[in-house]
């Protein structure tokens, strides 16, 4: 089932950064081989690799939000990227994806709202390795540089990856959330 964000994400933690914790994200953990609410959103050169990943996921029992595009007409990367992130953050999904072009301009835009820990992935290992020693939170991918066989083998390994929890990650994690927090 997807569910249509129309009138976009709210974003829960705007103004107040002291809300969040190393572990505030995602909010419900996943467990391996449950059924995880993922938002997803893309620009237009993303769209269809988007299209097919919301029929993969709703196919593999996941829910969908589906914060748009709704075409292939061209829109900015950024607006897509922040209403997934914000998504995120709100707890409106444990996870998130977000298909652009390259992933890149996508990931790095993601990467502003704070909260979000986003990284282009074009493999399954990084895919897993991120979420399970960096507790990634969204998947940036690029519609340009990946089928749609690679596209599915990456986002089945990303949403049934948990965070480690091992100390070394934790200790990690908790440097980079203190970045974000301070931004810098």
């Amino acid at each position: 089932m997807t569910v249509c964000a129309a009138s976009g994400p709210r974003n829960a933690v705007a103004g107040d950064r002291t809300k969040w914790s190393v572990r505030s994200y995602p909010l419900v953990e996943p467990q391996r081989g449950t059924n995880v609410r993922v938002v997803i959103g893309s620009d237009h050169a993303g769209f269809e690799l988007k299209q097919q990943l919301v029929e993969h996921l709703e196919q593999a029992g996941h829910l969908v939000v589906d914060v748009g595009t709704d075409s292939e007409e061209p829109v900015d990367y950024p607006d897509s990227a922040a209403a997934v992130g914000r998504a995120v953050v709100a707890g409106e999904g444990e996870r998130g994806i977000i298909v652009c072009g390259s992933g890149a301009g996508a990931s790095i835009a993601a990467n502003k709202i704070t909260g979000i820990r986003s990284a282009v992935v074009h493999d399954h290992y990084t895919a897993h390795q991120a979420v399970e020693h960096d507790d990634m939170n969204v998947l940036a991918l690029g519609g340009r540089v990946i089928g749609i066989n690679t596209a599915v083998e990456i986002v089945d390994a990303y949403v049934s990856a948990v965070f480690s929890r091992e100390e070394r990650h934790a200790r990690r994690l908790r440097k980079v959330v203190e970045l974000d927090r301070n931004r810098g």
